[in-house]
């Protein structure tokens, strides 16, 4: 026996076997015949793990065909289960890969008799809040055709409102580590039921001095041999990887690289430039109408308010995405330039962080990344789902040094060219 096929095998047999269903009470106008996915060699469909009728429908409606690598991975030991350390980036689909496995779980487990109102029996933890609520509408559009209800708490939003949602019983619910112990320490949640718990990109959490935080909350969950537990992260530092040791049992590790050798479908180009031209290429390069949706990534908030000021006076639909910007206000900026509103959101490595965007026909570097690997994050929200995406990075003489370090990191050369004839 492989020590995967170990690991499952004891997931199986620690964890409640999830019972099989009764197909005579799937009752539904939909069936799988109008989900139609050929088997192909090599690839993972979502008809291969059985999944409940309404969460099929739902990801029928989401336009998912064929599992992703970390998805066909993670829910080979989940759905048995099983705990989960997963190493994977933004981009990956690991969002789906939890949620698709809590939702089945809880398709096949009815919510207990004497569950209370504010005890929920899936938490999702992440570090920011853009990306909790991303993921809070990528749960509730998995479970639009179920009866389970998903809530968030987060901070920055309306307080009574998320209170006020807690007073009824909560089948996921997403939650920022501040906002959460608030209302734990005031008794308006209760984590001593939690029958899952997700920690989502756990090193960020970490690196931005949530430790404490969530080193709280895990304890307020039952024991870990009593819960499932999923981990998520970018990287497996020591810290990382000690926790994960502290907060799971027996769990299945699956490392998921997401490199730019793998990212066909990107187009990426550098553009050697001096530091006092690349305004004006900015400008220029926007004013083509193949630019339709647009991300421009800088170093720096300051750096990030100048290029939002400078294409605003150039007549370019823009918005700045940064710490500075208020929290409601990230949010109507994010779904404006998720609706086409906005043509161009710049933003910092922070700021767009976790956020899932759809449809970013281009990644403008301005800067070139100090993390070599923020350089494979900020391209990777371009030719995501098998659409074409072009990547242009700006180097200039302050960028010189950290060329090399992601050629390296991605163990390939970038191609470096001129502008095109008439950009400067």
């Amino acid at each position: 026996m492989s020590e995967s096929e170990q690991t499952t095998a004891s997931a199986q047999n620690r964890k409640p076997k999830r019972r099989r269903r009764n197909p005579r009470r799937r009752q539904s106008n939909w069936d799988l015949r109008q989900f139609q996915v050929p088997a192909v060699a090599g690839k993972w469909r979502f008809h291969d793990f059985d999944l409940p009728l309404p969460l099929m429908r739902a990801i029928h409606a989401q336009g998912f065909e064929y599992c992703t690598p970390i998805q066909a991975e993670a829910l080979r030991h989940t759905l048995l289960g099983g705990d989960i350390v997963g190493k994977a980036q933004t981009g990956t689909g690991k969002t789906a890969a939890f949620l698709i496995s809590v939702l089945a779980y809880f398709l096949e487990e009815p919510t207990p008799a004497g569950q209370k109102p504010g005890a929920p029996r899936a938490l999702i933890i992440a570090p920011t809040r853009e990306l909790a609520l991303q993921i809070e509408k990528d749960a509730k559009a998995l479970a639009r055709f179920t009866q389970l209800n998903v809530a968030s708490v987060v901070g920055g939003m309306d307080y009574q409102k998320q209170r006020d949602s807690l007073s009824k019983k909560i089948d996921i619910l997403v939650a920022t580590p501040g906002r959460l112990l608030d209302f734990h320490q005031k008794r308006d949640i209760d984590l001593s039921e939690t029958e899952v718990l997700v920690l989502d990109e756990a090193d960020r959490m970490l690196s931005m001095g949530f430790s404490p935080d969530v080193k709280r909350i895990v304890r307020y969950t039952p024991k870990k041999e009593e819960r499932q537990t999923f981990l998520f992260s970018a990287t497996f530092t020591d810290d990382i990887l000690n926790l994960a040791s502290q907060w799971t049992l027996d769990p299945a590790h699956v490392e998921i690289e997401v490199t730019v050798e793998n990212q066909a479908d990107i187009d990426q180009r550098v553009y050697l430039v001096s530091d006092d031209d690349k305004q004006r290429l900015l400008v220029k390069l926007l004013e083509q109408e193949s630019f339709e949706r647009v991300m421009v990534f800088g170093n720096r908030r300051d750096l990030v308010r100048k290029l939002d000021d400078l294409l605003k006076k150039a007549g370019v639909s823009a918005a700045m995405l940064s710490g500075d910007v208020p929290q409601n206000q990230r949010i109507k900026t994010l779904e404006s330039f998720r609706e086409g509103e906005i043509q161009v959101l710049v933003a910092t490595d922070g700021a767009g962080s976790g956020i899932h965007i759809e449809d970013v026909s281009h990644v403008i570097n301005y800067t070139l990344p100090e993390d070599p690997e923020d350089y494979v994050h900020r391209i990777g929200r371009t030719g995501r789902a098998g659409a074409k995406g072009v990547s242009i990075s700006f180097v200039g003489e302050e960028d010189a040094f950290s060329l090399p370090e992601i050629e390296r990191y991605i163990n390939g050369k970038l191609p470096c060219e001129h502008p095109p004839e008439g950009m400067l």
